[in-house]
């Protein structure tokens, strides 16, 4: 990884669109939009909520064309809602069938999951997938967090640490530096303050904090 991008604060899963051509962002993008990011990294991927479910093999080829772009550099997010209309038991073909891909193009995944861990903990230990699979916006309890480290899962965690009192600002303390990441998701709050409130709750300088996230995503993404 070049050192270079260290001074930058890594957002590894936000809906704002990159303003100019610095690296340092990737962009989720939507099954709902057409045109392709105009720079920078992205994800592709079905959305829970936006799987239409008598269409979904269109939906999941659409995702897999997107893919193959070499800025595509994760799936997702996709994942599993207890909240939305859509069981859960049509919902996890879906999401296999994205992780799937992801193992064809050797990418990480990047995850969305709402009261359905214990759901995603079984999968997990039933088939065995080898692709890095990333819980994005991760706000839960240590409980849930401990099952999920203890079966390989990275957490990228957000806006929740601007709050002291959250899940998420207990959880980081706990977690192995080389199992986290950051992001702003679909908030206006800029990256860099997520990082300056990470940085507070893990006792660590800021730069240091950056440089130990590049490593993570380099990591996980194969060093791009």
């Amino acid at each position: 990884m070049d050192t270079k991008l260290h001074h930058n604060c890594l957002n590894f899963h936000t809906h704002q669109p990159a303003s100019t051509n610095a690296v340092g962002q990737v962009y989720n993008w939507s099954i709902n939009q057409v045109e392709i990011p105009h720079r920078g990294w992205f994800s592709v991927g079905l959305h829970p909520w936006h799987i239409d479910f008598d269409n979904a093999p269109a939906q999941l080829e659409t995702v897999a064309q997107r893919a193959q772009n070499e800025r595509a550099v994760a799936i997702g997010e996709c994942g599993l809602d207890r909240l939305v209309a859509l069981p859960l038991a049509q919902q996890l073909p879906i999401f296999e069938a994205q992780i799937q891909l992801a193992e064809q193009l050797k990418k990480p995944v990047i995850i969305h999951c709402v009261r359905a861990f214990d759901v995603l903990v079984a999968w997990k230990k039933r088939t065995k997938p080898t692709v890095p699979l990333v819980v994005h916006g991760f706000n839960n309890n240590l409980q849930i967090a401990q099952q999920l480290l203890a079966h390989g899962f990275y957490f990228s965690l957000g806006t929740a640490l601007l709050l002291p009192k959250s899940n998420a600002s207990a959880v980081i303390k706990m977690l192995p530096i080389n199992r986290l990441l950051l992001e702003n998701d679909d908030k206006n709050s800029n990256i860099e303050t997520i990082y300056e409130a990470a940085a507070q709750h893990l006792m660590l300088p800021i730069d240091t904090l950056k440089i130990e996230i590049w490593r993570n995503f380099g990591q996980i993404t194969n060093n791009r």
